[in-house]
């Protein structure tokens, strides 16, 4: 929504704080310690949980279980086929002008290289635009290794531009002749952990071969690029596509007093990539949503149903995943807003929404809530997220996103060190009071709720 002035909605909305607020004190309400509950569950009963592989399916049976016994309401397993991927073995090492192993893992929808490996020049360029300036056929029979200069973001925004370099750098590598691709890992740290993550190949181009480097590693081949010589790899990259995978979505209900009105939806992922337990991404994100879903109905039904939504593959549902077939299945169920939790586990700092012009007085109470709590509204648009993107396009949905600090987000996503002690159990609880704030707000509207017009 655009941004308001602190007008007479903020000032009659601050008037209801104390009725808005009681439920985020420091006082143990119903759901407190739920999150932490499905968070350490899911990563010490299930661990890694990669799209299309059995620990997925288990992933699936423990949320339904757990669902019933936390008193969700029509708790059901949706399976779907999906595009997924395999990893295999794999390693690399520099073999000229100077013999280094390297931390490396594949790209989800690598295609794998020969048995023994692939040993090749390696060919470095600073960015992906300088691959795009690559001559056509340039790189037949190298390897090119892109480089990029990822920075920390509270808000996590350098991940779209920096993350391109994963996401179509292969694709563009393949296009100029490459037999295979590397890249800096699409990361913070200074840790000797590649990180993981899916990309994507054009229709017309030939996959090939993609892996990922840790940054250390990045900075040894950009060290020795700068000394002029030939630099030549050794890469093994094993890991194949699983097309046709089996997924699955986990949905549940607390039903709510007038089951006429809209409903909010909340949505996490059940999915994890394998390397790590999937902690911060996302096990932490179905314990928050669910958590908050419990505490905003401790003093008895709220007025709007809430159903979670517990997607299945997220991380390689390009197109699709979890969240696609989520709206194929209940495009025709009425939703009024849908909110997503799918950035780690650190605290709420800030909020956007996209509500209608209608909606203001509604808007405000939102932000009242969350004002005693340091959580402040920031302008920009309110997009959801993978999960719920595909509903909110079919049905035009209102959407709040509360904005967790991802300043160190980015360290540990899609690497090894996405593990349960990374998560904070008080940061943890803060979001599960910023999420319960906004739900007693708005699962409590008896009114419509609508977002702004489209174009």
């Amino acid at each position: 929504m655009t941004i308001w002035t602190r007008s007479a909605a903020l000032l009659a909305a601050t008037a209801i704080l104390p009725s808005i607020v009681s439920s985020v004190s420091a006082t143990p309400q119903e759901g407190e310690g739920v999150a932490w509950e499905i968070t350490e569950g899911l990563t010490t009963e299930i661990g890694p949980r990669i799209a299309g592989s059995d620990a997925e399916r288990r992933a699936r049976e423990w949320g339904k279980a757990k669902l019933e016994a936390l008193g969700f309401s029509g708790v059901a397993i949706e399976p779907f086929k999906t595009r997924a991927w395999t990893r295999g073995p794999e390693h690399a090492q520099l073999l000229a002008p100077y013999t280094q192993p390297l931390a490396i893992t594949a790209l989800g929808f690598s295609v794998p290289t020969p048995d023994a490996g692939l040993k090749a020049p390696l060919v470095y360029f600073a960015s992906l635009d300088e691959l795009r300036a690559a001559p056509d056929g340039s790189l037949s029979g190298k390897v090119a290794f892109i480089d990029h200069a990822m920075r920390r973001a509270q808000d996590g925004s350098g991940y779209g531009p920096y993350g391109d370099v994963r996401r179509r750098g292969p694709s563009l590598a393949s296009g100029k002749g490459a037999a295979a691709v590397v890249i800096r890992s699409a990361g913070t740290d200074s840790h000797r952990n590649p990180h993981t993550g899916v990309t994507v190949f054009a229709k017309d181009v030939k996959p090939i071969p993609a892996g990922a480097v840790s940054n250390p590693d990045a900075d040894l081949i950009a060290r020795v690029a700068k000394r002029g010589k030939a630099m030549e790899i050794d890469l093994t990259l094993l890991g194949k596509p699983n097309p046709d995978a089996p997924s699955g979505n986990v949905v549940a209900d607390l039903p709510g007093r007038d089951p006429s009105l809209p409903m909010i939806l909340l949505a996490c992922h059940l999915d994890s990539w394998d390397l790590g337990t999937g902690a911060i991404d996302d096990a932490s994100g179905c314990g928050i949503i669910t958590a908050a879903a419990l505490a905003a109905q401790k003093d008895g039904r709220t007025l709007r149903t809430i159903r979670v939504l517990w997607s299945g593959n997220e991380e390689m549902g390009v197109g699709g995943g979890g969240g696609g077939h989520y709206a194929a299945i209940h495009g025709g169920d009425r939703h009024a807003v849908a909110m997503e939790s799918d950035f780690g586990a650190d605290k709420v700092w800030q909020f956007r929404m996209d509500l209608a012009a209608e909606n203001e007085p509604l808007g405000a109470k939102v932000e009242a809530a969350l004002w005693p709590m340091g959580i402040v509204y920031h302008g920009g648009d309110a997009e959801g997220g993978a999960d719920v993107g595909a509903i909110i396009a079919k049905q035009n949905l209102a959407v709040i996103d509360l904005g967790q600090d991802g300043t160190h987000y980015f360290d540990l996503h899609h690497t090894p060190d996405d593990t349960l002690d990374k998560v904070d159990p008080a940061a943890l609880q803060q979001n599960v009071e910023a999420w319960t704030a906004v739900l007693k707000v708005i699962a409590n509207e008896p009114g419509t709720i609508g977002a702004v017009a489209k174009d």
